[in-house]
């Protein structure tokens, strides 16, 4: 529901409530906005806002009587002033656990006004525009994050799509969005790979055509060979020693597979649709900026340099952290400071998120804990968005280990269903691109469906089947709304609101529309929750009533005042789900 009807309602609450007994303190108006959400249950034949009365009463539900509360209400009924869009108002039923304001919308005017913003806004702007209104702030997004000679995982996918999601949806609501990719790219390993790349394993050539596999094996072999053979894990920490001093010749051939790594990298994150602003890279953080946390960690008492040399840090009394091994070489965790120090220098950040999985929730605790030692008090700014892992995800020849071996199983097995499936429109062979696009988009709203934190077990038959809640699902409800768009040989008229919504009657436009309007409230519950699945069951729920609605109100060959009506409906529908889809980082198709 659009920002201008919420903000004219709340106002018609607060004049109501400045008439009535025992309120000390009135809400703010923000307060009320935010509040009013679209109730789900109302009549088939009612749209209604809802506003909880703890948010009138001004105190905290949980310490304020029901009775009290049914009350105040009553008060407020009394005094408020219906009109044109706001023709009448009620209490819910005493059953309920928490007592609402129900207010009874025009559905005439509702319809007029909510097809008028969605489809007179450029898409991009209506969810900031139209829905929000947010102070602009900055927001940093760490997210994806491979490993450097190491197989760009599953694991990695959960971090690239749910990170991906939260800079869309940060973006969307018109916030500046830094996403950064932080390559781990420094420690033994770069040893290990040099011992192999001395041994003359492969080529400069060979590795830059096939980089994370070539490393990959490279780093396996010396790492198998280092177990056995104590020399050569000598060798591999002395060549990285050597790296961590600034050895030239090193140096440049680290830089050499970093730029090959990332080449590599880029295209597998063009097919996820995925972008970012920055690479960032452990190496970044040296011997200068590691001295100046060790120097302020010191001279704050917090710093314990212990006998063999390592350097730790008590956080509390069961834990104590390591910040420099006894060689001398830093660790993870004392980089990650190095870099959040960074980046509030370059981008003073509200928030700052790590989508990283569960099992690192005591690295950030620790990462936290050094900040707030070192007196940055925007320690508290950062937050670790968790997620589960992934069980059963293999291809036909084996549990996957790159990615890019599970992309193109789904585009595999997707080419296959395509051409098996009577309602395929486009010539399969000849458009390998909408293929990748359904494959992907099965998989990533297969997996943006699930409760972020939990784990789950991931089967190709549930995520490619095109009846449920899938991806192709929602592609396909997109598709067949821009064909209705293209063939039903009507067009909207100039002027929006001269549309003629007092035709809409029918409970299942009226369930549409019903839809359309909480979509304000479901972005915000994402947003509140960072959590995608809100959005994507939102879709799916849309994608049901659209089915109902596309097989009993046609467009084609009706009076042109209810075409008109019934086109506007169909098109801001897909409107919204091409919002909805973008926000979730799949590109919405108009044929498949």
């Amino acid at each position: 529901m659009a920002i201008a009807l919420r903000t004219s309602l709340a106002n018609k609450v607060l004049q109501a409530l400045r008439g009535v007994s025992n309120i000390d303190t009135l809400p703010i108006e923000s307060q009320l906005v935010s509040a009013l959400q679209i109730n789900p249950y109302s009549a088939k034949t009612r749209i209604e806002l809802q506003l909880p009365l703890y948010t009138v009463v001004g105190q905290r539900k949980n310490h304020v009587e029901k009775n009290f509360m049914l009350r105040q209400g009553s008060e407020i009924i009394e005094k408020f002033e219906t009109n044109d869009s706001v023709t009448g108002i009620s209490l819910s039923p005493p059953e309920s656990k928490i007592p609402f304001l129900n207010f009874h919308l025009d559905i005439s005017c509702y319809c007029r006004n909510l097809l008028s913003d969605i489809l007179g806004t450029r898409e991009e702007d209506y969810v900031s525009r139209k829905l929000f209104s947010l102070p602009r702030e900055q927001i940093v997004i760490e997210y994806s994050s491979p490993n450097i000679a190491k197989p760009f995982h599953v694991g990695h996918l959960r971090s690239t799509i749910h990170g991906n999601f939260l800079s869309n949806l940060f973006l969307a609501l018109g916030q500046n969005v830094k996403r950064l990719n932080y390559l781990g790219d420094w420690g033994t390993q770069f040893g290990l790979l040099q011992f192999g790349l001395d041994q003359g394993w492969f080529s400069w050539e060979e590795i830059s055509k096939n980089p994370i596999r070539s490393l990959l094996e490279i780093y396996v072999k010396a790492n198998t060979m280092a177990e056995k053979d104590e020399s050569v894990a000598a060798r591999a920490r002395g060549l990285f020693q050597r790296l961590e001093s600034g050895d030239e010749e090193l140096s440049k051939n680290w830089k050499e597979i970093r730029e090959f790594t990332v080449t590599e990298l880029r295209q597998t994150y063009a097919r996820l649709g995925v972008k970012f602003d920055e690479f960032n890279w452990e190496s970044q953080y040296g011997i200068k900026e590691l001295g100046d946390v060790l120097s302020i960690l010191e001279k704050s008492g917090r710093l314990i340099t212990k006998a063999e040399g390592t350097k730790v840090v008590r956080l509390n009394d069961q834990r104590t952290v390591t910040l420099v091994k006894s060689d001398g070489s830093s660790l993870y965790l004392t980089r990650d400071v190095a870099a959040a120090i960074d980046r509030w220098n370059r981008f003073p950040f509200r928030r700052m998120f790590y989508v990283v999985d569960n099992a690192q929730s005591d690295h950030f605790v620790a990462l936290k804990s050094l900040l707030s030692f070192m007196d940055h008090t925007w320690a508290s700014n950062i937050e670790h968005v968790k997620f589960g892992r992934i069980k059963g995800m293999s291809t036909r020849k084996g549990t996957i280990v790159f990615l890019s071996d599970l992309l193109d199983e789904a585009h595999t097995r997707m080419k296959a269903k395509q051409i098996a499936s009577p309602n395929t429109r486009v010539v399969v062979e000849e458009n390998p691109e909408i293929t990748d696009i359904l494959a992907i988009s099965a998989v990533v709203i297969n997996d943006l469906k699930q409760r972020r934190q939990r784990d789950y077990t991931f089967n190709w038959d549930d995520a490619l089947q095109d009846k449920g809640d899938t991806g192709i699902r929602l592609q396909y409800t997109h598709s067949r709304l821009h064909s209705l768009e293209k063939l039903c040989g009507v067009h909207l008229p100039d002027e929006l609101l001269s549309l003629n919504t007092r035709l809409i009657k029918e409970p299942e436009l009226i369930n549409v529309m019903r839809d359309l309007g909480m979509f304000h409230q479901v972005l915000q519950d994402s947003y509140n929750q960072l959590e995608p699945c809100v959005l994507v069951r939102y879709l799916f729920d849309l994608s049901h009533s659209l089915g109902v609605a596309l097989k009993t109100m046609p467009v084609k060959n009706q009076e042109e005042e209810l075409a008109q009506v019934r086109l506007a409906i169909f098109s801001a529908s897909k409107r919204i789900l091409s919002i909805g889809l973008k926000i979730l980082g799949v590109q919405p198709l108009q044929q498949m």
